[in-house]
């Protein structure tokens, strides 16, 4: 049985999007720590209209982060579907990796937002803040469940009350999973 079209946002205003997003609940990817806490992204807009990518998560006290790119599939699309560019390894840039980044649904504030994949092997829920409320939560995962993901998959991205600040914490250059788990390999 074919799988439906997959429901994407129209219309996303790139600025709203920008600044930090926190991790809520995402399909584990087995290459990430599976510690992983504190996961979070920020979002900064570049002058050529291309995003600049944080990836940032802690395990085991130490931070590991990873940059890329992210630009419009189709600048002429209304469609929120984006694509993600890491460099791999992030230490040695020769590889580019691309993979894609569909926001399915965002709140008119721009204060949720749940982002998958058209492989449906990724799924991200995230919120401007480390929490979110449960009935928002139960929403987000009926609606990813309408667009036919199994959302068994979902774990929760534990985040602390006071979420680590700028960048403390030794650094760990294995950002490695980042790139693979946007490939949706």
């Amino acid at each position: 049985m074919a799988k439906k079209t997959m429901d994407v946002v129209k219309g996303l205003d790139l600025q709203r999007y920008m600044g930090r997003w926190y991790e809520i609940a995402s399909f584990p990817s087995r290459f990430q720590p599976k510690n992983g806490e504190n996961t979070r992204a920020t979002y900064t807009l570049r002058d050529d209209g291309t995003v600049n990518v944080l990836n940032e998560t802690w395990s085991d006290g130490k931070r590991s982060s990873i940059e890329g790119t992210a630009y419009m599939a189709d600048p002429s699309s209304e469609e929120a579907k984006l694509k993600v560019k890491f460099y791999v390894p992030p230490f040695l840039p020769i590889i580019p990796v691309v993979g894609d980044y569909w926001v399915l649904f965002i709140d008119e504030d721009y204060q949720y937002a749940l982002i998958g994949q058209p492989s449906r092997n990724y799924l991200w829920i995230l919120s401007r803040q480390p929490r979110l409320d449960d009935e928002i939560y139960n929403q987000l995962v009926q609606r990813a469940k309408d667009e036919e993901y199994d959302v068994s998959k979902l774990h929760k991205t534990p985040q602390s009350e006071t979420p680590p600040e700028g960048e403390e914490g030794p650094k760990d250059t294995k950002g490695i999973w980042w790139f693979k788990s946007l490939l949706g390999k």
